[in-house]
């Protein structure tokens, strides 16, 4: 593969070239993986687009939402890219990927690209490598990027971590309203959108709306947030209403955070939080699958034979690995 025709493409808004590079970071061959990391290490640093987290249960209408949204803001002349995680079975590993479908009308807009991809048994509602190919999308200049999660619940906090902007999205009448009140995702969410406000649902969508807004004075107020965030408010991703409003919450945000600071520092943050994942999943790769350290699998028997419980094992595997470094393989 050549890597400096692939971020060329990138760089002249490819679409195939995009695809492509996305496929390339999330495989799992070792010779994929380093070629990836040069192509990473060719891309414009100074390319940055508006990184939108959005969250939710199944079936309270992400992808409605993410189409109604992405068009109106193509409408807008800005470019828009949707990275949409699929839960992959834990038997098969495989994904529906159906996301592309359902955004029948955003998938055919020129200035708008959708990838589905399979969250691949990865915890917290993203897949491992979205943060990478949220680095692709803004190589190829789009404006904004779009992260759909799973959508499983309280877990999905670990995409706060990959955007600017996290939206909470709720379905009205849904039971137990302030649940709000409890900690995790609600602590991570700047705009809290309670969708499908219209109809027979408009009355319940706006008490629904009343309640969260309730729950969130409770919270404590974050520095990175002006007067009046988080918020909550309702929309219609099926009659296009409050659609507008929201993407005017978010412009005034993210100017305030740019404006204060806090912009840069988020991102820095993350950069450093990413960093510890990347040395955390690499020591546990080389534990799994070096021959060098057989004795995680012996450790592992003894586990499941019962002679050793798992915290002795676990501390029994770091001590020896404080006590000899000559086990961890060269880089």
């Amino acid at each position: 593969m050549d890597i400096a025709a692939l971020a060329a493409g990138l760089a002249a808004q490819d679409r195939r070239s995009l695809a492509r590079a996305i496929t390339l970071v999330e495989s799992a061959r070792a010779d994929h993986r380093a070629a990836a990391l040069d192509l990473l290490g060719r891309l414009d640093p100074t390319k940055q687009a508006l990184r939108i987290g959005l969250s939710g249960t199944p079936g309270v209408g992400k992808s409605t939402f993410i189409e109604s949204f992405g068009l109106m803001l193509t409408a807008l002349g800005l470019r828009v890219a949707v990275l949409a995680v699929d839960p992959s079975s834990a038997r098969s590993g495989g994904s529906i990927l159906g996301d592309k479908t359902r955004m029948e009308q955003l998938s055919r807009d020129p200035r708008a690209f959708i990838r589905p991809s399979p969250s691949q048994a990865h915890m917290g509602g993203v897949a491992r490598r979205s943060r990478e190919a949220v680095a692709l999308c803004e190589a190829a200049s789009f404006d904004i990027v779009l992260i759909e999660t799973v959508g499983v619940g309280q877990s999905e906090t670990v995409v706060s971590e990959l955007c600017d902007i996290f939206l909470l999205l709720l379905a009205p009448a849904g039971g137990d309203e302030l649940q709000g009140v409890k900690r995790g995702i609600m602590e991570m969410a700047d705009i809290i959108l309670v969708n499908k406000a219209d109809g027979d649902l408009k009355q319940a969508a706006m008490r629904t709306c009343a309640d969260y807004a309730g729950a969130l004075r409770l919270l404590r107020r974050r520095p990175q947030d002006p007067s009046g965030f988080p918020m909550a408010m309702t929309v219609s991703a099926l009659a296009n209403e409050g659609l507008a409003t929201a993407w005017q919450q978010i412009e005034t945000l993210i100017a305030w955070r740019r404006q204060h600071g806090h912009w840069a520092g988020r991102r820095s943050a993350q950069a450093q939080h990413w960093f510890g994942e990347e040395v955390r999943r690499g020591l546990l790769s080389v534990l799994d699958h070096d021959p060098a350290m057989g004795v995680m699998a012996q450790l592992g028997a003894e586990v499941a034979a019962g002679a050793l419980t798992p915290e002795t094992a676990a501390a029994r595997l770091l001590t020896l690995l404080g006590r000899d470094k000559n086990h961890l393989p060269t880089p």
